[in-house]
């Protein structure tokens, strides 16, 4: 018995010792392997581990808003979601045997079941867009389907608060958030931001987990505010859409300049459209017609050419000419006016439109001297908007000139000029003789400005346009209730293959207060129907109502009555008499 029992005792330790070494073996392997994870091949399993998880995510900064002088958004961008699939995922998840899922996703996406997978049946391409810029509410939804291969990416839709209104100078951006049009288009690299890069590390899901590094910071996108006064511009879209639907006209433009410091206070246009409906981004619908098209501008040239002619010194303010019988032969041709009124002053030549007045004028102050000033005043030029599509106009040039071109150039034809060029060729007259460049940006002071033409002699035109809008000129109803008004109608006939057609060009152009001149209007009214078709029945109007509205907003002081008041380079005044009529 006591035999048996020590060969039992040893028994049971040889095998507790074959345990132990078993448990000691199979620990030891552990450990090294543990070891030869963690030291000797830690890279390699990093390296394999971020392959799968560790992506380099971009972050897009938001584009820069668009302001008016006051601060009120005119483009400005809201974060939305995007959403896109990735069909490697879809297949290797069947995610298509989720079918309730997918016939909900469907459904908000406005498609079905079968589209979806005719999209997404091949598993090589790994990103597809189902739907981009959806709102929260609808990304949201979309995140609680849980469908494996179904992806949210954040992004920013632009919004314009203002819709149709502001439109033309405004623009838009397409779906990448580029610029398309207007100051969008303009400035779309100071508007856009740079992207930034971070390093993250993500589930099998694509759900960032963690936040890894920077790579590379992101630049927000700088802001513009622009010269544009929202009042105005709202005041003058309205009177203009209701002219141009009222005259059933193809198209309208208005255009208001500040005298003082050139900045553009309100760029209107007729039709407009509405840059957050996509459907509306016809061509002929969003091209800015006020710095595009081109017209020939009529009798809104003649104080350019009595401007011209008393620079030139071959006439003052005691010019008499006769147009008795009411016609004059210029060459082959004959240049005629509406009234016989026999010796006319320079007063009345503009007061009652006089073709023959301001041929004669023309050609006594010759071709040079003309074309000087239209040169001047930034006629066949681009006036530095920075505006796509910016028109110059037409002013011809030609080696030998008859004096029947140089006269009908003198009443507006044979040239054009676009309603901005227009409105900034006013403002010089407004300004006393001193040409301040265009702006369509908010300016921190007035630029000093250059001298192009004697005050006195620009004074001595307002004076006379005065008459324009009396009850014996053409325009009284360009008049302003408590304001004094110089300006001057024009109504021209459209070109044609054959010469000239029976469709016209209604404008006005003029600036308010005479006294100490703050706003140059010019209004183009094109192609009017119907028997209403003259610029100061159709133009004069608008430019009354946009003017008024326009200096009550800016809170300048009526006229005196008696006394004016002429602002001199130096910034004083000049008491004068005020000359009425």
């Amino acid at each position: 018995m006591k035999r048996k029992s020590k060969l039992g005792n040893l028994y049971i330790r040889w095998r507790f010792i074959v345990v132990i070494i078993s448990i000691a073996l199979v620990f030891s392997a552990l450990v090294g392997r543990v070891a030869y994870i963690q030291v000797v091949n830690a890279k390699q399993l990093i390296s394999q581990g971020d392959k799968r998880s560790v992506r380099v995510e971009t972050t897009r900064e938001q584009r820069g808003m668009i302001t008016d002088r006051h601060g009120s958004e005119l483009a400005i961008s809201v974060p939305v979601q995007a959403i896109w699939a990735d069909p490697l995922r879809i297949q290797q998840y069947h995610s298509f045997d989720k079918r309730r899922q997918w016939q909900a996703l469907a459904k908000v996406l406005n498609t079905n079941v079968k589209d979806l997978e005719g999209r997404l049946d091949n598993p090589k391409r790994r990103f597809v867009y189902l739907r981009r810029q959806v709102s929260s509410s609808l990304a949201d939804y979309v995140s609680k389907l849980d469908i494996p291969g179904i992806y949210l990416k954040p992004e920013s839709r632009r919004f314009y608060p203002t819709g149709e209104i502001s439109a033309h100078l405004v623009g838009f951006v397409n779906i990448d958030d580029h610029g398309q049009e207007g100051i969008e288009r303009s400035y779309d690299k100071w508007l856009t931001g740079k992207p930034g890069e971070r390093l993250v590390r993500q589930d099998r899901l694509r759900r960032t987990i963690e936040d890894l590094s920077i790579i590379k910071q992101q630049q927000p996108g700088h802001s513009i505010e622009l010269s544009l006064d929202q009042r105005i511009q709202t005041l003058a879209y309205r009177e203009l859409k209701r002219e141009v639907e009222a005259t059933k006209a193809t198209s309208g433009s208005v255009v208001v300049i500040d005298i003082r410091t050139g900045e553009v206070l309100a760029m209107a246009n007729s039709p407009s459209f509405n840059p957050n409906d996509r459907s509306q981004l016809q061509s002929y619908r969003y091209r800015n017609r006020a710095v595009t098209d081109a017209y020939e501008p009529g009798s809104t040239m003649k104080p350019f050419i009595m401007l011209t002619a008393l620079e030139k010194g071959v006439a003052n303010k005691s010019t008499i000419i006769d147009n008795r019988p009411g016609y004059i032969r210029i060459g082959h041709h004959i240049v005629r006016d509406d009234e016989v009124l026999g010796p006319m002053n320079l007063t009345t030549i503009l007061e009652k439109s006089s073709n023959i007045g301001a041929a004669t004028l023309a050609i006594r102050s010759g071709v040079d001297s003309v074309m000087h000033t239209f040169y001047t005043v930034g006629f066949g030029n681009v006036l530095g908007t920075g505006l796509d599509g910016e028109s110059t106009g037409i002013v011809p040039q030609r080696r030998r000139w008859s004096d029947f071109e140089l006269a009908t150039m003198a009443f507006g034809y044979g040239l054009t000029v676009t309603p901005l060029q227009l409105a900034h060729a006013y403002s010089i007259l407004g300004s006393g003789g001193i040409d301040r460049p265009v702006s369509l940006l908010k300016l921190d002071k007035a630029p000093k400005g250059q001298r192009v033409f004697d005050r006195q002699h620009t004074e001595m035109v307002l004076k006379m346009l005065q008459s324009v809008v009396s009850d014996k000129g053409t325009a009284p109803k360009a008049r302003v209730a408590g304001y004094q008004v110089a300006g001057k109608t024009g109504t021209s006939r459209k070109a044609n293959a054959g010469g000239y057609s029976d469709n016209y060009v209604a404008l006005f152009a003029g600036v308010a207060p005479v006294s100490n001149p703050r706003l140059a209007i010019a209004v183009v009214i094109n192609n009017p129907q119907g028997d209403r078709y003259y610029g100061g029945q159709i133009a004069a109007p608008v430019f009354s109502k946009v003017m008024s509205g326009s200096l009550q907003y800016l809170n300048v002081p009526p006229d005196g009555q008696g006394i004016r008041l002429v602002a001199l380079d130096d910034g004083s005044k000049l008491q004068d008499k005020n000359d009425e009529g």
